[in-house]
């Protein structure tokens, strides 16, 4: 129990002290621009970080979709050679002869 209230009272020194270098950064000239940038940067990383972790799910929805594309193509090969059979059959028979 004595670890965890260290591991407490250090987090809120580091707390303290990243408050205590917010508030003097904000106090530089030009330092609220830098804390407005940074912001919007720690936004546009969040949603970075969203569209990234949904591109797992579309790589399993394309994975699905070959699968399946594989398999309607594998059931349409013998159907199209035996009509290109038949269509083959019935080019090389000879018209009955004129008499």
């Amino acid at each position: 129990m004595a670890k965890g209230k260290k591991d407490k009272d250090m987090l809120a020194r580091l707390a303290d002290r990243g408050e205590e270098a917010l508030s003097k950064l904000a106090e530089l000239p030009g330092g609220t621009k830098a804390l407005k940038a940074l912001n919007e940067l720690r936004e546009r990383v969040d949603d970075l970080g969203k569209k990234v972790r949904g591109i797992d799910a579309l790589e399993k929805r394309i994975a699905s979709l070959e699968k399946e594309l594989a398999a309607l193509k594998r059931q349409a090969k013998p159907a199209a050679r035996r009509v290109t059979t038949r269509a083959k059959a019935a080019a090389t028979r000879k018209p009955p002869a004129a008499s």
